[in-house]
């Protein structure tokens, strides 16, 4: 077909193109756009399923054609889209409540009533703290590792308490008690090895079930304290006395050290002048027995009063023998008659 310039040109105005490469009536160049549209997307897409941050308190596992690598240091990675796929896991330490509920504060007596040893019924709390020390078997070691230790602390809990009496769970036992759940709780979950890491158990309350049990625990209780001041008292006053009966003690045993000494030293000088006395007997007897006489003498007369009467039983003179020691005479009420000694 042949169209003339006019017919060109009028073609043109109505938008129209002619077969030299014109436009066709009605159509828009929007395919390029769409393309490009959908290309930048791509790589968006692309961009977005290749990079994956972890932060602190996160590890995460990358998991290529099903093969699971831990990857544990913090920052951005990168990873090849939809081929790797990345699952993070909470490093920090996280809890839960055995017992009651931790939101409303709830009571749940399916897991806190238990028995013990001196078979009574006691509620008891616990709350537990863990955290995950292996992202790698924590996802793939066992399907809910958080339930599995639930189920193992409970076990170990029930285990425990059944082996202590009801005043030692109420009192004086907590510490004890928590100390030997969490051994064992460590060595159930050491043998499972599901990547999961006990940090801390403890008691949050222990009580009686019913309030009359509850009562006369109290009163128990009262009266065990009671006992405790009374202890306590007996015990300060003991380590009062103790000091002042001490130093008695102290005092008499270095008075008969000091008597035990001296009564030695006593015995020895006298053992050493009879030494003496021996040896001058032997090389004079005589002279030596009259001397020990003479001193013997010396000693005994001073004492002596001797009164001398007739043989018809009248006194005629006295002489008392402190006048020849350089004593001075007193009066005797004896020289009157009534009492006299023998000649």
């Amino acid at each position: 077909m042949i169209f003339s310039k006019r017919d060109s040109a009028r073609n043109r105005k109505n938008g129209f193109e002619t077969m030299d490469g014109g436009a066709s009536p009605g159509k828009k160049p929007t395919g390029k756009i769409i393309g490009i549209l959908a290309a930048v997307i791509a790589v968006f897409i692309l961009i977005g399923n290749s990079t994956y941050e972890i932060k602190e308190q996160e590890q995460a596992v990358l998991i290529t054609l099903g093969k699971a690598q831990a990857v544990t240091a913090p920052g951005l990675h990168f990873k090849i889209p939809f081929i790797q796929q990345v699952r993070k896991v909470n490093t920090t330490i996280q809890g839960f409540s055995i017992g009651y509920n931790a939101g409303t504060n709830e009571t749940i007596s399916d897991e806190s009533l238990m028995i013990t040893s001196d078979f009574n019924f006691i509620d008891v709390d616990f709350y537990v703290e863990y955290r995950y020390s292996d992202p790698v078997k924590a996802l793939y070691a066992s399907s809910n590792p958080l339930e599995v230790l639930r189920n193992v602390s409970q076990s170990c809990i029930r285990t425990v308490i059944g082996s202590y009496p009801v005043d030692d769970v109420l009192t004086t036992g907590k510490n004890e008690i928590q100390a030997s759940i969490k051994e064992m709780i460590l060595e159930k979950l050491q043998a499972q090895d599901i990547g999961i890491q006990l940090v801390n158990i403890t008691i949050q309350d222990s009580e009686p079930p019913t309030t009359e049990v509850m009562e006369a625990f109290k009163a128990v209780e009262t009266a065990k304290q009671g006992k405790e001041t009374a202890l306590n008292n007996a015990n300060k006053y003991r380590n009062e006395q103790i000091p002042s009966a001490q130093a008695k003690a102290d005092a008499i045993v270095k008075e008969a050290e000091a008597q035990k000494t001296e009564r030695i030293n006593e015995a020895t000088a006298q053992v050493s002048r009879f030494n003496a006395l021996y040896d001058e007997y032997i090389k004079n007897t005589a002279v030596t027995r009259q001397r020990m006489f003479f001193e013997a003498m010396e000693d005994v007369l001073p004492d002596l009063k001797v009164i001398i009467e007739s043989p018809n039983g009248d006194v005629q003179t006295i002489y008392p023998l402190e006048s020849f020691t350089g004593g001075q005479t007193e009066p005797d009420d004896d020289a009157s008659g009534d009492n006299t000694a023998e000649e």
